[in-house]
């Protein structure tokens, strides 16, 4: 049973092959037996998710029906779940239970989905190989000596471990689609707006989206399905009807226009996953793709414009966190400054305190227009790239990662490197496109990724060329070695 994906799940249920209940019991054990080798769970919540499978159950037996009633998926543990611990991989909010559910999670539940727990994650979704969660690193199940990226690596790794078939995660810069490439997934981040913010533990509020991770396709539709749409409690909301994008999985790629950016292939692409993109291309042709040269010729400034404008929302975001009101307070405090102090030492990582102190110097006066206001022009220019790019081709593809995962600890020095991970990511986030990554072949037995970039509210048409792919494909059919 949990080799099964969304979709054959869905049919399963529906011919009453097994029941909610059953699945949810053969995954609980499984994740009891396996995750300790991978640490991609913070928390197991099997009484939840055992009391939703039999309501799923129910309403399946009084002929209720949809294509996620009855899935096991679990959540980021940045998502807000009512009365479950919600830390953000963070020891800041280990003792934190929200009190509340966020939209992504109330509307899954009320599709009827089983929530069998909680991911681990960067802390406060800051980093790209999920080493920074204070409850440990996450492990790659494909080489359990290599991370899986981040900061959705604990969703990641989950699901590539047949934990699950499914999982929520979001992405500021590239952490839904670079773990998915690492992992042999596909995962999706939709359009700025076009799933909920509420309730989801911010990062940086301009970049921050969330989406799903799944191992097809057609699994990213219908879990996409059940997230995304208009939220009147999320002002960064858009109200923009949602297509059936399992319906528009079967489109044909005839006549296809398929933008290659000729930055991408510079010389820091590691020439072995150059090549697989090129066989990912040359696949999209059989199908009747056209291919174009493009430019994106502000790609270069993407990444220093990010690390100064991320940084800076997240030393906003995270100033809540005080010790006061919620959350990690020190011991005996002397005085309110003392609680400040301590409070924000003890709980926060060294990651996220380094992102907080350049956000900080960034928005300082004297500095705020050097490089604040600088970046956001950048991230303008970056947009324009973009928007001209949409007028001569139908979506844009290119390597998800420059390399594939690098081993646990490598990068642990020199925070830059894996910063510079992020380059084919995060000009996404930038401009607010949906971004896809696809698994295409291996490395070193590691997984790659190619990424799929398109216009505003696209979202269908990633799907539809990806799911056409892993048709004529087997990347996406592969296994990890036990599990």
């Amino acid at each position: 049973m949990h080799q099964l994906t969304l979709a054959e799940i869905a049919r399963g249920l529906a011919d009453k092959k097994f029941s909610s209940e059953e699945l949810t019991k053969v995954l609980l054990a499984r994740i009891t037996q396996l995750d300790p080798q991978l640490n991609s769970f913070i928390s197991l919540t099997e009484e939840l998710a055992l009391e939703q499978a039999k309501a799923a159950d129910v309403r399946r037996a009084n002929g209720e029906s949809g294509a996620l009633l009855g899935a096991p998926i679990a959540h980021k543990d940045l998502f807000c779940t009512q009365g479950i611990r919600t830390s953000c991989g963070s020891k800041m909010l280990d003792n934190f239970k929200a009190p509340y559910d966020a939209t992504v999670v109330s509307k899954l539940a009320a599709a009827g989905t089983v929530t069998l727990g909680k991911t681990n994650m960067d802390e406060f979704a800051m980093g790209s190989a999920n080493e920074s969660s204070w409850y440990g690193a996450v492990k790659n199940p494909w080489n359990l000596e290599h991370v899986p990226g981040g900061s959705s690596g604990g969703s990641a790794a989950a699901v590539a471990a047949r934990l699950l078939p499914a999982a929520t995660a979001t992405d500021t810069g590239g952490s839904i689609r670079q773990p998915a490439a690492f992992t042999n997934l596909t995962g999706l981040k939709p359009t700025y707006g076009r799933v909920s913010r509420w309730g989801m533990i911010a990062y940086a509020s301009s970049l921050d989206q969330g989406g799903p991770l799944a191992r097809t396709a057609e699994d990213c539709a219908i879990l996409l399905q059940g997230m995304a749409g208009f939220d009147p409690n999320d002002s960064t909301s858009i109200d923009e009807p949602v297509p059936d994008y399992a319906a528009g999985l079967n489109g044909s790629l005839q006549g296809l226009r398929i933008g290659v950016p000729k930055e991408y292939f510079g010389a820091g692409l590691d020439p072995r996953i150059a090549d697989l993109i090129q066989n990912s291309i040359k696949e999209l042709q059989k199908l009747g793709a056209v291919i174009k040269e493009i430019s994106l010729p502000n790609m270069q400034h993407a990444i220093p414009a990010y690390y100064v404008i991320a940084p800076a929302e997240a030393s906003s975001n995270l100033s809540r966190f005080d010790g006061v009101r919620f959350g990690h307070r020190c011991e005996d405090p002397k005085n309110l400054e003392d609680l400040y102090k301590r409070s924000r030492g003890e709980g926060f990582g060294p990651e996220v305190q380094r992102r907080i102190m350049v956000g900080a110097y960034a928005l300082s006066a004297g500095y705020y227009d050097a490089y604040y206001l600088k970046a956001q022009k950048i991230r303008r220019l970056v947009k324009n790239d973009f928007m001209a790019a949409f007028n001569e081709v139908d979506i844009i593809l290119g390597p998800t990662t420059p390399n594939p995962a690098w081993k646990l600890g490598a990068k642990n020095s020199d925070p830059v490197a894996a910063y510079l991970e992020d380059v084919y990511t995060i000009t996404a986030n930038l401009a607010g496109l949906p971004g896809l990554s696809m698994p295409a072949g291996f490395v070193d037995g590691l997984p790659v990724g190619v990424q799929l970039l398109a216009p505003y509210f696209q979202e269908g048409r990633l799907l539809n060329v990806a799911h056409q792919y892993q048709l004529n494909t087997d990347w996406h059919t592969r296994t990890p070695t036990g599990f």
